[in-house]
């Protein structure tokens, strides 16, 4: 298939989905433009804060556009082929996805904007909101541990995109010192919008631009941010530090001063990576050359499946954000449904940022689905790739701009998910243990960044850490995903309201995940031996976190059971119109 009608038919039904079923869920959920939404209600200035509909739309694009839409898809197509990748994102994201993110964001508005474990706590008891919360919370410190290592390594100079490719600067100080302008450039719109109320478009104007400015500025500065290798601390390690410590001090600050403005600010450097991808795709004139379908199973050298060869389940779990995402249901319940104005805006922000990312995700396919023989690995391909398609407009001659620009967009993507995974980590935290005010939210953070920055310091800094738990980490996202779902239609039942649309979804997506959480149990536990004959820890380390997976899902399952309205009417003191 040429590569433009299938870019053309993506987008025609991401937006076919987004007019038809978008706007039926809600009307299904009787969304209200005059009811008090907790951002007014709650209003504190650190948490709650109303926003502007296209301002939240890039703040909550831009924490929930992490690398997971970017890795997932490169690996996934390269494993079973470019066609059961793409129908998976466009039909998940539609029917699976975008469901779960706006169901996630109604549920939390409906419940005074707490996360969505609070509707568990309401509807399913206080045994299953604890072991709800608690694995939150443990899959937020997986996604710090996870992102800071990705993070720290690019800050060092191990940057897959630019590998093979000469460079008259310092790689990873290059990207230090643009993220690092970056983050006081979102500080100085936060102030300037908090003294002076300019209008969104002047502020557009001058700091998007300005954005853009400090990507190239990095390349001139390099310098200033790089640790000298061969020290008393190795780099990478030392970087950790610094980007936990930051998760810190940003999980604190009041919205307005950092995470607003520096989400807008992020989503535009998306929105531009999208247009860039878009143009590409569209008129690059690139063919296709991997290959629609591999088939059902893939086998080793011995003939037997690779421990992740099987398209079912383990495509489902691959691709986990760009498709279906249990970490967008923290974003929505955590942060955004603490910024929505008016509830009617919850389609755009909530169904609409989902299928956002699924154009991510195709954008990614793209990058490796245009080459033969795809070498390095996914950040590699998507640096080349986003390089090849920038220069479609800009020409070949700036080739190394253009894939120095892509490496930094992926280094920026994977930034702007830490502090907000910090943040959620403090708010399920405070709720949890009931710790409230400054102090209580001083120590939920701490609490939070305390076990990475344990990891961190104790992990071997020439290791790239995330590569080993990667599979792992999508079974937990879908797991969460699907349990996300599940508490919602349990709530949709006992308020009197159908809950097919969400539960259906949500028993596919826990069947999917469960199958591969099941092999990786075994795969993790047969295999912790290694074959020199010692312990191989990080094999053993998956196949104990799948077992503890399964467990909490079944008990999640049963207590869901226990919970179910009887007659499908709502239970006595429950509102119908919840």
């Amino acid at each position: 298939m040429p590569l433009p009608l299938l870019t053309v038919l993506v987008l025609g039904g991401l937006a076919l989905g987004y007019a038809l079923y978008g706007r039926l869920l809600a009307r299904f959920y009787r969304l209200d433009p005059d009811a008090p939404t907790p951002a007014h209600t709650h209003r504190d200035g650190l948490d709650y804060e109303p926003a502007a509909p296209g301002y939240l739309l890039g703040q909550h694009f831009a924490a929930i556009a992490a690398a997971g839409p970017i890795v997932g898809p490169i690996l996934a197509c390269a494993q079973f082929g470019w066609l059961p990748c793409v129908l998976w994102v466009v039909f998940g994201s539609i029917f699976i996805g975008a469901v779960h993110d706006l169901s996630a964001l109604v549920a939390s508005v409906r419940h005074e904007a707490q996360t969505i474990a609070a509707v568990v706590r309401e509807h399913l008891g206080r045994r299953a909101w604890g072991a709800f919360l608690a694995f939150i919370w443990l899959a937020l410190v997986y996604v710090i541990v996870a992102f800071t290592d990705v993070t720290a390594s690019t800050f060092v100079g191990r940057i897959d995109e630019l590998d093979g490719v000469r460079v008259d600067f310092e790689r990873g100080g290059a990207v230090a010192f643009a993220s690092a302008a970056y983050l006081v450039l979102a500080v100085v719109m936060g102030l300037v919008q908090r003294r002076f109320s300019p209008p969104l478009w002047l502020v557009t104007v001058v700091f998007v631009p300005a954005t853009l400015g400090v990507v190239w500025l990095g390349t001139k500065c390099s310098t200033w941010l790089a640790f000298a290798p061969g020290g008393a601390v190795h780099p990478k390690l030392a970087w950790g530090v610094v980007i936990l410590a930051y998760c810190f001090v940003a999980s604190l600050v009041p919205v307005w001063a950092l995470m607003q403005p520096r989400g807008y600010l992020g989503g535009f450097v998306l929105y531009l990576v999208l247009a860039t991808g878009a143009v590409g795709l569209l008129f690059g004139g690139f063919t296709v050359e991997q290959p629609a379908f591999r088939g059902l199973v893939q086998t080793g050298a011995d003939g037997a499946p690779t421990p992740t060869g099987l398209l079912f389940p383990f495509l489902f779990v691959t691709i986990a954000c760009g498709a279906c995402s249990g970490f967008h249901g923290l974003v929505c319940s955590g942060t955004t449904s603490k910024q929505l104005d008016r509830e009617t805006h919850g389609t755009a922000v909530g169904y609409g940022g989902m299928l956002l990312e699924a154009f991510v995700a195709l954008v990614a396919l793209g990058t490796v689905m245009i080459v033969a023989a795809p070498e390095g690995g996914p950040g590699a391909v998507y640096g080349r790739g986003i390089g090849e398609f920038l220069c479609v407009v800009v020409g070949r001659e700036h080739l190394l701009v253009a894939t120095v620009f892509g490496a930094m967009a992926f280094s920026t993507f994977v930034f702007d998910t830490l502090d907000v995974a910090t943040r959620l980590g403090r708010h399920v935290l405070q709720e949890l243990l009931g710790w409230r005010g400054r102090a209580g939210a001083a120590a939920g953070t701490l609490a939070t960044i305390a076990l990475p920055l344990a990891i961190v310091l104790g992990a071997d800094p020439e290791a790239k850490g995330y590569v080993a738990f990667w599979t792992l980490f999508g079974a937990s996202n879908q797991l969460l995903a699907a349990l996300t779902l599940l508490g919602v239609s349990v709530w949709l039942a006992r308020t009197g309201r159908p809950p097919w649309f969400t539960l259906v979804p949500g028993l596919f997506v826990l069947g999917m995940t469960l199958w591969a959480l099941a092999r990786l149990a075994w795969g993790g536990l047969a295999g912790a031996r290694g074959p020199d004959g010692g312990l191989a820890l990080a094999t053993l380390m998956n196949g104990l976190a799948a077992l503890a997976l399964i467990g909490l899902a079944l008990f999640l399952v049963v207590e869901a059971w226990r919970a179910r309205p009887a007659g499908g009417a709502p239970p006595a003191g429950v509102s119908a119109s919840a």
